[in-house]
């Protein structure tokens, strides 16, 4: 069950959904605008970060980016617009690559 955590935005809308589309089965939220969400960290059953860049404080960036390597999480940057997002994760031609290869070894 590949499980992913979204850093930045207020609010998902309806990404949740179009992630679970694409096979991610948990979706976890991180606002990213806050200066105490830097000491929250990444939890462990993470499998990948997703940051939004548009809506992300950048002290929390360059944290979870830290946390990300220290964990061996892959870490992946994009707009919040659903197609940045999918660019990012996925290749359109050829589906999610990550999730084909079965996503990080937890």
């Amino acid at each position: 069950m590949p499980s992913i955590l979204v850093v930045g935005a207020d609010h998902l809308g309806n990404m949740p959904d179009h992630l679970a589309n694409i096979g991610f089965d948990e979706v976890m939220h991180m606002s990213g605008r806050k200066c105490q969400m830097v000491k929250k960290g990444i939890p462990e059953k993470v499998d990948a970060v997703l940051v939004l860049t548009d809506y992300v404080n950048h002290n929390l960036t360059k944290a979870i980016k830290q946390q990300a390597k220290e964990q061996e999480v892959p870490i992946y940057y994009a707009k919040r617009s659903w197609c940045s997002v999918q660019k990012a994760l996925c290749s359109c031609a050829d589906g999610c690559e990550w999730l084909k290869k079965g996503g990080a070894a937890h």
